[in-house]
């Protein structure tokens, strides 16, 4: 089975750089014109399909505007949980907690917030509904969140969450993952783009 994965558009917390994690925070104007500019490729091998939304406002809005319904959502597709540090920006939490922000940076996979989730944990959930969504058979659109991306990526690829990861996920892109019978993931292609073009239609 093949799920293509969609991050949400942007919201005012991603324009301010703030970590988002659980809070329900809505797209912003400028989320919602990014998101109406998108487009499934042309030659997207993903066809009729069953869209699955994690149940946060920012990933529901988005599946709305682009499927034109509002489709069922999984608990298991929702962003990881920042606890504590939920609105922060990422130089406020390295400036704030030094040495002690840096030791848990480096655990890569089981970094975890105060009171939060570990990339771990959204690793073994995702996983979890994946080999259940695996045995439908069903073509799966997911819209979900970076931080799902990002674990996703890591179990296909073996990265561990410290350095740099082995694919950019870029965001107005589209990416595929497969999940073979015995729970295997493996990257399908990433970044495939969703930014209507004018030379993406004939004259």
């Amino acid at each position: 089975m093949i799920v293509s994965f969609i991050r949400h558009g942007s919201t005012s917390w991603n324009e301010q750089g703030r970590m988002q994690g659980r809070r329900d925070i809505p797209l912003s104007e400028r989320g919602r014109a990014q998101v109406r500019a998108w487009r499934l490729p042309a030659d997207s091998p993903i066809g009729p399909a069953e869209w699955v939304v994690s149940p946060l406002r920012r990933a529901a809005e988005t599946a709305e505007i682009l499927c034109g319904s509002a489709p069922p959502s999984a608990n298991a597709l929702t962003e990881m949980d920042w606890g504590d540090w939920e609105g922060f920006r990422l130089e406020e939490l390295r400036n704030r907690y030094g040495a002690e922000y840096a030791r848990n940076e480096a655990l890569g996979l089981d970094f975890r917030p105060p009171r939060g989730e570990s990339p771990r944990d959204v690793q073994d959930r995702v996983h979890a509904w994946l080999v259940a969504a695996a045995a439908s058979r069903a073509r799966i659109v997911a819209v979900t969140h970076l931080g799902v991306l990002r674990a996703v990526l890591a179990a296909a690829t073996g990265w561990d969450m410290t350095g740099k990861p082995p694919v950019r996920l870029q965001s107005d892109a589209l990416h595929r993952f497969a999940v073979d019978a015995q729970g295997k993931i493996s990257i399908v292609e990433c970044n495939v783009g969703l930014v209507v073009k004018p030379d993406d239609f004939p004259p």
